[in-house]
């Protein structure tokens, strides 16, 4: 069980610390909303890490084959709603620090849209499931014990990392000027995009392929 949970933290932390466009909305939220609002959206990640760390550990191939199904539906449903975050996110100034418990939104508001993000990418669960085969977990074949540990293993290792970058940012915020926030804003609303582009584009790049 020690085991299990020390790889679930290895792999929590692993996947949170990746760059993409959802560590750039938290990363973001932190530095202009303050680092609760940041920690508690790392939290609707590390959440669905946890469930797809789950998933992925007790072999459940429905799910994972209806996830693979319907894919593309989820990747083209995600990247437009990444491009909509990121217009919304270049869009909104910064707010001063007296301002940011009004301008923050909701907790709920906060771990609920980073969740849903999450989930609605479906290569998490087959990043986790060669993650695991890699550091020689099999699939189904741990007890639902050591399964658990895992699991909170991965859901304390992300949680570690958002608690982390969501206090960096949060005290490096309070240094930057307005100016350079709004800058930082802007960069973090092009970037988030830009990456929800590249994943329409490339859905489209795959569906021509077929057809040819």
């Amino acid at each position: 069980m020690t085991l299990h949970l020390l790889k679930g933290l290895i792999i929590g932390f692993a996947l949170a610390a990746a760059v993409g466009p959802i560590c750039l909305l938290c990363l973001r939220r932190s530095l202009t909303d303050g680092h609760l609002v940041g920690f508690i959206s790392g939290l609707g990640v590390a959440t669905a890490d946890a469930i797809y760390a789950g998933l992925a550990a007790l072999g459940v191939t429905a799910i994972t084959s209806a996830l693979d199904h319907y894919h593309t539906g989820f990747q083209l449903a995600t990247g437009a709603i990444l491009i909509g975050l990121g217009i919304h996110t270049y869009r909104t100034p910064p707010p001063s620090t007296e301002a940011r418990s009004e301008h923050a939104p909701s907790l709920r508001t906060a771990y609920f849209s980073t969740l849903g993000l999450t989930l609605a990418n479906p290569a998490t669960l087959l990043a986790l499931t060669f993650i695991l085969a890699a550091m020689g977990l099999t699939p189904g074949a741990d007890t639902l014990m050591r399964t658990g540990s895992l699991v909170l293993g991965v859901f304390l290792g992300s949680s570690v990392w958002w608690a982390m970058l969501s206090m960096g940012a949060n005290w490096f915020g309070r240094k930057l000027s307005a100016h350079t926030l709004r800058v930082i804003t802007h960069i973090a609303g092009i970037a988030i995009i830009v990456f929800g582009l590249w994943q329409i584009v490339r859905l489209a790049g795959e569906f021509f392929k077929k057809s040819a």
